[in-house]
């Protein structure tokens, strides 16, 4: 438990070298953060008091709870409406005839939390991946010139090492770029996938379980059927068997009280829409990179915007020198190195070019 408390905590710390996107950490900073949270509300309700309750005549307490834990409990939809109290005892719980009338078994209830600790594993995937991946370059090419206050000797020495291995491994960053942009899609693939999942997990509930939570409200009282009491129900029936004194099979229905459903509940309306608002913002950020990659006017734009300091023209001249791996790399450290000190790595980088282009030219003449 403190383990997985201190691995929270990392994750709420600030990085002192961005190495991703505000949509990235969407991913892997709040949504894992959300998840392990959920995970641990659950956990502490389920296994620090009564997860369920349930009673029977004839039948010890602790045996039926034991037992209705297990192998799952069921309710009856064509009870799920009614006036409680008077039709229904509660909403999915009446008389039923078994064979006949279907019956909804609620499998996951005991699974919830460790389902929501698998959640933020997967989504904390696509960061390890990049993390790995990066081996700590932006933060080796930074080196302290994140802060403005920076002693000018040092400041020289170490802008003179980012651009001379700017100027030595120009066009050599495809492959860095790339996987970053397979981390963004692996988001993407992973928010759609963990919809599907958490809609299987709930027995196809879950992909439309926000929306008609929203349409219940407008409903005629009634006539509408709450969802939330039809996925998580908080009292349901178990069918308990045993042989009796003659060696017959008896039966005996108990009711049993869900009280963690009371929390699931909340838990799944609000992942809902995160995962909704998330999908969108992850499939914006795609058509997004998609459009950098195919258009270098954009990335112009965009290196332009983040190094607004600069001289337009010497903007101009280092994009076109750079290919897709050398821009993102400059775009990624623009948002690490203080805005005046990458002004001047823009103008070291465009005299370097640019010396190289006018070297190139006059080369043939002197020969």
């Amino acid at each position: 438990m403190f383990d997985v408390f201190g691995s929270v905590k990392g994750l709420l710390k600030i990085d002192q070298v961005c190495i991703d996107n505000n949509v990235f950490r969407m991913h892997y900073k709040a949504t894992v953060i959300i998840l392990i949270a959920f995970s641990l509300l659950v956990t502490s309700r389920q296994y620090i008091g009564d997860p369920i309750d349930c009673i029977v005549d004839e039948i010890p307490l602790g045996v039926m709870d034991t037992y209705c834990w297990i192998y799952s409990t069921f309710t009856v939809p064509e009870r799920l409406t009614g006036v409680t109290g008077r039709d229904v005892v509660q909403p999915g719980v009446g008389s039923h005839v078994e064979g006949e009338d279907e019956v909804k078994y609620h499998k996951y209830y005991q699974w919830v939390c460790f389902v929501l600790f698998f959640q933020a594993i997967l989504f904390y995937v696509p960061r390890y991946l990049w993390k790995s991946w990066e081996g700590g370059r932006l933060k080796m090419l930074v080196m302290d010139l994140n802060s403005p206050i920076v002693n000018d000797d040092c400041k020289n020495d170490r802008k003179k090492i980012l651009v001379d291995y700017f100027i030595g491994n120009l066009n050599r960053h495809n492959f860095y770029a790339f996987r970053f942009f397979v981390c963004e899609a692996l988001n993407f693939v992973n928010v759609i996938g963990q919809i599907y999942f958490v809609d299987f997990f709930l027995d196809g509930e879950f992909s439309t379980y926000g929306s008609d939570v929203l349409k219940f409200t407008e409903m005629e009282p009634d006539e509408r059927i709450d969802p939330m009491a039809r996925v998580f129900p908080k009292v349901t029936k178990c069918t308990f068997h045993k042989y009796g004194p003659s060696g017959n099979v008896q039966r005996f229905d108990g009711l049993c009280v869900l009280p963690l459903n009371i929390v699931n509940e909340k838990i799944y309306v609000f992942l809902w829409f995160w995962f909704i608002i998330l999908s969108i913002l992850s499939g914006i950020s795609l058509i997004y990179r998609i459009s950098v990659v195919a258009g270098p006017k954009l990335r112009h734009l965009l290196l332009r915007a983040r190094s607004r300091l600069a001289e337009s023209e010497e903007v101009e001249l280092v994009a076109n020198k750079c290919n897709i791996g050398d821009w993102f790399l400059l775009y990624q450290l623009g948002k690490n190195i203080d805005p005046l000190i990458y002004k001047e790595v823009i103008s070291d980088l465009s005299r370097e070019l640019g010396g190289d282009e006018q070297s190139a030219h006059k080369r043939p003449f002197d020969a």
